[in-house]
């Protein structure tokens, strides 16, 4: 059995986030870049699945420059056994989903993270699924093997599902897929160094949307400070200003 483990390269969490050209563009300048968490969950559920056995590769795939290697190079520090990059500028969803469809044909299992955390745009997945004609199921917060069928868990409003699904299948992960992502190693990451990392041509798709400008978030409004014993000015405020009465 093979797995696809599909990585977004983000910004880090704790990234300021700034914008230039008018608000046109994202500014990356001294931006530390990550693994999206949710798809290093999924990458770190690949390699329990491997190791309890069945699995036989595990390779990880993103749409990006050159830039976004060294985050592949952790993946791979982490247990993947190759990466594949699509050398192309990650535009949007259908764009992302178009390229990666060319190189998962192969694959008896696919984990995307249920969304990035950059864009949170929650449809790469699916669309991969879509243009793939692959069996698809959101919100897997459980993942094993069974044979030729996964037995897939899910949270969903109210409770929990369990289902049995035949590959090839498309699982669009979110946390609890797995309990804490995996730390590299020195070993891992100096074997990394001589893991294949195939940089592929991307192929002929066109974005479905376009970013017109961003817009940061109002900043917050100073901090009042009431005192305890005063209630009449904690509901004055209360209603007249935060109008949550």
């Amino acid at each position: 059995m093979k797995i696809l483990v599909l990585i977004s390269n983000v910004p880090d969490t704790t990234t300021k986030i700034r914008f230039t050209g008018d608000n046109t563009s994202f500014d990356d300048a001294g931006v530390q870049w990550i693994i999206n968490p949710w798809d290093e969950l999924a990458l770190t559920r690949a390699m329990e699945l491997k190791e309890a056995g069945g699995v036989d590769t595990i390779t990880v795939a993103n749409v990006g420059e050159k830039s976004t290697e060294p985050t592949l190079r952790k993946a791979l520090a982490v247990g993947a056994d190759d990466a594949i990059r699509i050398d192309a500028p990650a535009k949007d969803a259908f764009f992302v989903a178009a390229q990666l469809a060319e190189v998962a044909k192969g694959y008896d299992l696919i984990l995307a993270g249920i969304e990035a955390s950059d864009y949170n745009g929650n449809a790469v997945g699916g669309m991969l699924a879509e243009i793939l004609d692959f069996n698809s199921v959101s919100a897997v917060s459980g993942i094993n093997i069974e044979g030729d069928s996964f037995k897939v868990n899910r949270e969903i409003d109210g409770g929990s599902q369990v289902l049995t699904i035949s590959g090839p299948l498309v699982a669009i992960v979110q946390k609890g897929i797995a309990k804490e992502p995996r730390i590299p190693a020195m070993r891992g990451i100096m074997m990394a160094r001589k893991k294949p990392l195939v940089v592929a041509p991307p192929v002929d798709a066109h974005e479905k949307t376009q970013f017109v400008n961003f817009e940061l978030p109002p900043p917050k409004a100073a901090c009042k400070m009431v005192d305890e014993e005063n209630a009449k000015e904690i509901i004055t405020l209360l209603h007249e200003e935060a109008k949550v009465l």
